[in-house]
């Protein structure tokens, strides 16, 4: 009788602040293998906020519209022609949701929401490199795979450069990395667009924007979250390089020599992210969905303790 009493005494249903926090999301049957970010704020509270990495774009917006109803959460993006309606509800501490849009039946995916993990690594100057690995032996696309299976991957290896054409998929290295030091030597044409993911992530942004005040989406930066300080891109058609570290949640860029992050915290998954599991080690991705990259070195370095 003691149990019952207890058991009926228990809350049926998770409060609204439960909610709260940071949110990384696998959407199994999302068409491009990517994943989502939520963060949720005030819940439980008249001043609930929210913001969101996912469909239909890729950058981190704040959400215009959100509420807990009847213990579900719901928040909604309406632009012209378009209404994508989010709900989830929380079980077993994970968010259990559906995306539509216009509540049409026929466009919904199913989503699945973990709490963003704390990663205690920092860049404290205690961590020392390892062996280097070449990602790019020079011949061929040894050691990458297609992002999307079953498409095109239209990515070649010419005179010791790799390239794609535009509109390719993306490549995901088959070796898994935490800790680490990259570096990147590449070129893009006039006007093209690309990124390197750290763990499958976090991008750091490639873009044709020689010339051009520093932004979330310019040259360096981590894409759509942190700005680099300025804007030290080449002209397309030269090459550049990149060297990044990553501890932790903790991000270093150089653009061709220059300092342009210097361990700015990373507060979650980007748009390029195709891996929600931030506690593990993850892969480096290389964006070949948008404009033609080419690419003759690509290195990364463990760092370990």
């Amino acid at each position: 009788m003691r149990l019952l009493l207890l058991f009926l005494t228990l809350p049926l249903f998770a409060a609204d602040k439960d909610f709260n926090g940071r949110w990384n999301i696998e959407v199994p049957k999302e068409p491009r293998h990517r994943v989502w970010w939520l963060e949720v704020s005030g819940a439980g509270t008249p001043g609930i906020k929210g913001r969101f990495v996912g469909s239909p774009g890729g950058d981190m917006n704040d959400i215009p519209e959100i509420a807990v109803k009847n213990n579900t959460l719901e928040f909604v993006f309406t632009r012209p022609n378009y209404k994508g309606i989010y709900k989830a509800t929380l079980i077993k501490g994970l968010l259990q949701g559906n995306f539509t849009v216009g509540g049409n039946p026929k466009s919904e995916l199913t989503w699945t929401g973990h709490r963003a993990p704390v990663l205690k690594d920092k860049d404290d100057g205690k961590w020392k490199e390892g062996k280097p690995v070449d990602l790019f032996n020079g011949k061929d696309l040894q050691g990458w795979s297609a992002m999307v299976s079953g498409q095109d991957l239209g990515w070649q290896v010419k005179d010791g450069i790799m390239g794609n054409k535009a509109s390719s998929n993306n490549l995901v290295s088959e070796q898994k990395f935490w800790n680490f030091k990259l570096h990147c030597e590449f070129r893009i044409g006039k006007d093209s667009n690309g990124g390197f993911g750290l763990r499958g992530r976090y991008e750091i942004q490639v873009i044709d924007d020689f010339g051009q005040p520093p932004d979330t989406h310019g040259t360096g930066a981590l894409y759509s979250r942190t700005a680099a300080s300025k804007n030290a891109s080449r002209a397309s058609g030269e090459w550049n390089t990149y060297d990044v570290t990553l501890i932790g949640r903790q991000v270093t860029v150089i653009v061709n020599g220059e300092k342009v992050i210097d361990k700015g915290e990373v507060e979650g998954l980007t748009a390029m992210a195709h891996d929600w599991n931030e506690a593990v080690p993850g892969p480096i991705s290389v964006q070949g969905d948008h404009g033609p990259v080419e690419i003759r070195k690509l290195v990364i370095t463990p760092l370990v303790r």
